[in-house]
Parts: C-alpha cells; structure tokens; sequence
C-alpha cells in the first residue's frame, strides 16, 4: 500500500491547492497585462484598441495558466475547459445574460425611471466589452474555477456555493458606492447564478459568458453603472431615475430587486436541472 507523507498531504489540501492556484493564476493575469501594456504602447494603435488586445492578452495568459497548472499539480485532465460544445455554452450562457440584464432593465423602464439621452457610435462599446469579458474570466477562473470546484470536492455542491457566493458578494464590498445590500444582492443572485452554470455543464465557458453578456449589456449597451464603478464609454447614453431598489442607485442596476429575483429563479432552474450532477459533501459519500 502506498503510503503518503506528510508533504503529499499538505500539498494536496483543498486550501493548499486554492491559495496556490489563486496566487499563480492572479500572478500570471497581472504580468500578462503589464507585458501586454508596455509592447503595446510602442504602437499607433488607438488606446481602446490598445486596451482590447490587452485584455485578450491577459485572458488569454490566465487561461493557459490555469490549465497547464492544474493539469500539472492535479494531474488530470483540465475537462472544465474543454473545446467540446464551446460553442453552446457561449452562445447560450451569452443569450441567458443578455436576457436578464434586459428584464432587469424593463423594470426600471415600466417604471418610468429609464431615460435615453443620446444614441452613441458603435466604437463605444470597445471599452466596456474589453471589460466585461476580461472580468469575466479572470473572476470566473477565481471564483468558480478554483474556489467553488475544489470547496465542492470535500464540501459538496450546496455548500460550496454558499461559500463562494458569500466571497464573491464579499468581494464586491470592496468597490465605490457598495452597501451591504448591494453585496448581498451580488452575493446572492450571480454568486449563485453562475455557480449553478457551471454545476450544470461543468464548464467554465457557460458561466463566463452569463458573466460577460451580464456586465455588456448593463455597461456597455445599457449605459447604467456596473458594480459601482465609474461609467465607461457605452453604445447609450442613459440616465435611471427612481427608487434606488429598482434602479440599484450609486451601485447599478444589479443591486436591484428586480435582478436578484430573474437571477435567483434562473440559478432555481439550473440546479433542478443539474441534479444528477450535483456533488454530495464527504460524510455523505461513505
């Protein structure tokens, strides 16, 4: 019988694969971005063209990363990003992203609090769509690709969720104009909407592209205040008015009631369709 020492045990801990997977994989985005910026100001490129090779670049170099590490450390196949049905999971976790942004923001329309105050160039939406899908996979490679996939192993499918969503509500306290309320509504509704995706395909690509089109369409389409970050450039220009609960106030739209309540019943969904995928906690499976 192969006996494991006390090293094999330490470096295959859940907590011990999650620190150093965090560290590499964040190491290797900021080094990424920082070659990327320094090559890339030696061009006549325009800056938000600039900036959108930029985040490839780093998206890119985080992805790699995250593979050829875990591959290495974990040794096993990297199923979770897997080329097999890319093309599904983009396009529909993009449809599912586009469409709960949009009824979140056909509430605050029927509430009279949406105002178009100009029709922008197409060029705009350069600097939010390198945003949106540059957050969302370097959050979703965090998040759920390391968080969530190795708390779930010991822990179980429910509670990994409910841990990761209490960190990555958590971790949106850090930004302008974040209430507790805001926090726990991030917490609440993306924590566990994209969670839920990738339990049901167990496929990163699914809840990275709910992720992008969700931050897209309220940013770079919409207009509207993402996360309490400043506004960036987008294809509207708009002005929300109201109730702060129906209009997310300082924070954006998805600190609202209408966002936590599509966002809850889709996770809803998604998890009743993944029950014969969902993993039990330790103490159960013996």
């Amino acid at each position: 019988m192969e006996t494991i020492t006390t090293k094999q045990k330490f470096i295959n801990f859940p907590l011990t694969r999650i620190i150093i997977g965090l560290i590499v994989c964040f190491i290797s985005f900021i080094i990424a971005q920082q070659l990327a910026a320094k090559m890339l100001d030696l061009t006549s490129l325009n800056k938000d063209y600039r900036n959108l090779i930029k985040g490839i670049i780093a998206s890119s170099a985080v992805i790699s990363t995250y593979i050829y590490f875990f591959r290495k450390y974990e040794k096993r196949e990297i199923k979770e990003f897997s080329s097999r049905g890319i093309a599904k999971y983009l396009l529909g976790g993009t449809m599912i992203g586009v469409v709960l942004q949009s009824l979140t923001m056909l509430v605050i329309v029927l509430n009279g609090g949406f105002e178009i105050v100009s029709v922008n160039p197409i060029s705009n939406v350069i600097i939010p769509f390198t945003i949106a899908f540059t957050v969302a996979v370097f959050e979703e490679i965090l998040i759920r690709g390391i968080i969530f996939r190795i708390i779930e192993e010991k822990l179980g499918s429910y509670i990994s969720l409910l841990i990761s969503a209490i960190i990555f509500g958590a971790l949106h306290l850090l930004n302008n104009n974040s209430t507790l309320i805001s926090g726990l509504c991030v917490g609440i509704e993306a924590g566990l909407l994209f969670g839920a995706a990738y339990i049901y395909t167990r496929n990163l690509w699914f809840p990275i592209a709910i992720h992008f089109a969700w931050n897209f369409m309220q940013s770079g389409i919409f207009g509207a205040i993402t996360s309490g970050n400043e506004k960036t450039s987008s294809l509207l220009t708009t002005k929300l008015t109201g109730n702060s609960f129906i209009t997310g106030g300082e924070f954006g739209p998805e600190g609202t009631i209408q966002a936590l309540i599509f966002c809850v019943l889709a996770s809803i969904v998604l998890l009743q369709l993944s029950k014969h995928k969902l993993i039990h906690p330790y103490w159960k499976k013996k």
